[in-house]
C-alpha cells in the first residue's frame, strides 16, 4: 500500500474543516433558537452530526468534480493518485462509519450510496457494502445481499488501480459475496452467497456463478 502524503492529508483536513464549520453554522441557524426543552444539548449534537454528513456529501462530490477518479493503473505522484488517496481518506475518516454499519435501514443506505456517486437503478437496494460508489453502476431491480462487498479498487503491494464495476438489471448478489474491480455482470445473472468474483470477470446474462473463486455453475 502506498503512503498517504502530507499534501493529501492537508487537503482532506482542509475540506473536513470546511465541513465542520458549515455543519455548526447550519445547526445554529436552523436549531439554535428552536424550543428544544430538556434535550436541547442532545438535539443540537445530533443535528450537527446529520448536517455534517450532508455537507460532507456535498464537499466530497465537489472534490470529485475537480479531481475525478481515473480508471486504470494509478501512477505514483500523479494527479490521479492525489484524487484517489484523498478519496480514501474521505472513506477512512467519514464514510466507512455509514457504509460498514448495520444501523441505517437499507432504504436510507440507498440514498447514501446515491449521494456518494453510485449509479443505482430503480428498485435496487444494497444490504452489503459498496466501497467505491463513484465507480459502481447497478441496474434496476437488483438486490445486493447482506454483507456482500464491492471493490472497484485493487491494491497489490505498491500497485494501485481503479476499475469500474458494471451490473445489469434484475441481478441477484448473494450474502457475503465479493465483487472485485472491473467485473461486469449481465442482466438476470445470479452470484451465489459467499462467492468471490475475481477482477475483470465478465458474467453473461442469466448465468449463475458461485464458489471461491467464482465459476459458472449454470
Amino acid at each position: 500500500m502506498r503512503t498517504i502524503t502530507p499534501p493529501q492529508i492537508a487537503c482532506f483536513f482542509s475540506l473536513l474543516a470546511i465541513i465542520l464549520v458549515l455543519s455548526i453554522v447550519t445547526t445554529a441557524l436552523l436549531l439554535g433558537s428552536a424550543p428544544l426543552g430538556d434535550f436541547r444539548g442532545v438535539t443540537l449534537v445530533i443535528g450537527a452530526v446529520i448536517f455534517g454528513y450532508l455537507w460532507a456529501f456535498v464537499i466530497y462530490r465537489l472534490f470529485l468534480r475537480f479531481f475525478p477518479l481515473a480508471e486504470g493503473d494509478i501512477r505514483p505522484g500523479s494527479r490521479e493518485e492525489f484524487a484517489a488517496q484523498v478519496n480514501i481518506l474521505f472513506y477512512l475518516m467519514l464514510f466507512n462509519t455509514l457504509i460498514r454499519t448495520h444501523f441505517l435501514p437499507v432504504p436510507i443506505m440507498r440514498l447514501v450510496y446515491l449521494a456518494l456517486g453510485a449509479r443505482l437503478g430503480q428498485n435496487t437496494y444494497s444490504a452489503g457494502a459498496i466501497l467505491d460508489p463513484p465507480l459502481t453502476e447497478v441496474g434496476a431491480n437488483c438486490i445486493i445481499g447482506h454483507d456482500a462487498a464491492f471493490f472497484s479498487h485493487a491494491i497489490e503491494g505498491q500497485r494501485f488501480a481503479l476499475s469500474r464495476i458494471r451490473i445489469g438489471n434484475n441481478v441477484t448478489i448473494g450474502a457475503t459475496a465479493v465483487i472485485m474491480s472491473g467485473v461486469t455482470i449481465g442482466d438476470g445473472a445470479i452470484v451465489s452467497a459467499g462467492a468471490v468474483v475475481r477482477k475483470d470477470t465478465q458474467i453473461g446474462p442469466n448465468q449463475i456463478w458461485g464458489g471461491v473463486p467464482a465459476k459458472r455453475l449454470q
